[in-house]
């Protein structure tokens, strides 16, 4: 049996109630049928070190918590996306999610191959000849990832960028 091949999942959607269903009801199940095992950073961070940051009272005591637990949550996220072979990076917005970002940045700046995806038919690029942000769009081209706009050209793209895909 051969080892497993990771992809980092970098995506705003655990944000929301519908981004979420959309993430582990289509979007998650797409990727391990390609047969990815997911590095999912929304998944990372222990729930029980979440839940009783996040349902403290408004106030200072919960700022130092969250500051402090954000710390983890960045290591964990660092760790997975130094871990992977390859970064899934969803793209919908306005603009693209600023975590999403970073994500994709520490990835180029290791030699990630990123593949993005914009489902999103909004525009917004800083010019006609892109699809999103410059710099988003210059790093996921960097180590030859490229970017879809619609789910069912996602094997046919990991088949090209990810030769393991039969």
């Amino acid at each position: 049996m051969s080892a497993p091949t990771y992809i980092y999942l970098a995506s705003p959607l655990g944000f929301s109630e519908a981004g979420r269903h959309y993430m582990y009801q289509v979007l998650v199940p797409e990727l391990e049928k390609l047969g990815y095992t997911i590095l999912d950073p929304w998944k990372l961070t222990d729930e029980h070190l979440i839940t009783p940051v996040a349902s403290m009272p408004y106030g200072l005591d919960k700022k130092t918590a969250w500051a402090k637990l954000s710390t983890t949550i960045g290591r964990n996220n660092e760790a997975a996306i130094e871990k992977c072979h390859y970064v899934f990076a969803v793209l919908d917005g306005v603009d693209v999610d600023s975590g999403t970002a970073s994500e994709i940045g520490y990835a180029a700046a290791l030699g990630k191959r990123i593949i993005g995806y914009r489902g999103d038919f909004r525009l917004s690029a800083d010019n006609e000849g892109l699809t999103v942000n410059l710099q988003v769009e210059y790093f996921i081209r960097k180590n030859g990832g490229n970017i879809i706009t619609e789910l069912y050209k996602l094997k046919a793209i990991m088949q090209e960028l990810c030769p393991h895909i039969n």
